[in-house]
């Protein structure tokens, strides 16, 4: 236990880090996205591109590993889909919380960490799972939301959709780019092998840091964006802060900021934050000329679903992967011990943070997805330590 502790605790400690710079304004809220883009498109690639290089593409692309980890996820997502679909909570959120329940956070943490725990050879089984989530998991929880009709469009296109977003992202072509170069035996040399050395090695502080950032101040918290009717009596589409409609009855009304906008139709129009010196405050007669019911859920009515995704990531993730990996190798397929052992500390991981960037770029509630991601962070480093304390 001692020895998986002196690994394990530096890398959350990382993350507490970053989370307590964050609070006390160490860090400025406008600098969390700069350190984001430094890690995503810079640091992370230049790690993963190295590892890529170093590690036969069969282990990149080991279809036994490949096969278990799609495996449990689907009928993971399935699941959490089915426990948590509510009225209240929609198929929109539900898949995005399933999308964050099976989504853990490989890039940023688990590379480093299992890497650190396990060596090197535990890069190429992390860097599959890293492509297994952005193609596979990603576009099918994109498609189950578009079932309701949530994101305008079918699901077909959302995974379309989803496949091409995540053939843009850096992090994809990195782990190709690499892999590419070590098959074909090239490597990088000079300044150029230099370069990309010191940015891998800035990675994993960097990345930590900036998750703990991130939970802080995760891409607006409590701000999502609802939606209201733009018939109002007065002809006019209404806007206002989200986080000051919390409650869904006229009576919260008449303390919100108002700003009445142009008439958009038959349309809606989205409530978005608001600069205070915008704000316009209503009587409450004026309030109750506007009699239309808000959307918007608070986030303390969905601990139960915030709860179950929690428990699905952090317990039920990795004990499924564990068991039917173990029964594919009972069954003769080529998976090592190390490989479903790795495979299981990967799924162990807490929720990734990027997931709360896309469900606020789809209009989900990211009050929700962010507090699943903050729970499971917080409660993961016990999780994650018992349990490589366990298999290791």
């Amino acid at each position: 236990m001692q020895a998986v502790l002196l690994v394990t605790i530096p890398f959350f400690a990382l993350v507490l880090c970053g989370f307590l710079a964050a609070r006390q304004r160490l860090l400025p809220e406008q600098a969390v996205p700069g350190l984001n883009a430094f890690v995503l498109y810079f640091a992370l690639p230049s790690m993963l591109f190295r590892f890529g290089a170093q590690t036969p593409l069969l282990q990149l692309l080991s279809p036994a590993v490949l096969s278990v980890y799609l495996l449990v996820a689907v009928l993971l997502v399935l699941f959490t889909v089915a426990m948590t679909l509510s009225n209240s909570l929609g198929l929109k959120n539900a898949a995005f919380g399933a999308l964050v329940a099976t989504f853990p956070n490989s890039g940023f943490i688990g590379v480093p960490l299992l890497v650190a725990l396990m060596g090197a050879a535990a890069a190429g089984k992390v860097i599959s799972v890293v492509l297994a989530d952005m193609v596979v998991t990603s576009s099918l929880c994109l498609a189950l939301a578009s079932l309701h009709g949530a994101l305008g469009r079918g699901p077909g296109q959302a995974a379309r959709s989803a496949l091409m977003s995540a053939l843009s992202n850096p992090l994809a072509w990195a782990i190709f780019m690499g892999g590419t170069m070590g098959a074909l035996g090239y490597r990088l040399l000079g300044p150029a092998d230099v370069v990309v050395r010191m940015l891998a090695e800035a990675a994993s502080p960097v990345a930590l840091f900036t998750v703990g950032a991130m939970l802080y101040h995760p891409p607006a918290p409590g701000e999502h964006r609802t939606t209201v009717p733009s018939h109002t009596p007065s002809g006019f589409a209404l806007t206002a802060p989200a986080s000051q409609v919390d409650e869904a009855d006229v009576a919260s009304v008449s303390s919100a900021g108002w700003l009445p906008t142009q008439p958009d139709g038959h349309s809606t129009t989205r409530v978005e934050p608001l600069p205070s010196r915008m704000l316009r405050g209503y009587t409450q007669r004026s309030a109750h000329q506007y009699p239309q019911r808000f959307q918007h859920t608070q986030g303390s009515t969905r601990g139960p679903q915030i709860l179950t995704a929690a428990l699905v990531k952090l317990l039920l993730h990795p004990l499924a992967v564990l068991l039917v990996g173990a029964s594919a190798r009972a069954l003769g397929a080529p998976l090592t011990s190390f490989q479903l052992t790795v495979l299981t500390l990967v799924a162990a991981l807490p929720s990734a943070s990027n997931v709360s960037l896309l469900a606020e770029r789809e209009g989900a509630d990211t009050r929700f997805i962010a507090r699943i991601i903050l729970v499971t962070t917080t409660l993961g480093m016990a999780s994650f330590t018992l349990l490589a304390w366990a298999l290791l």
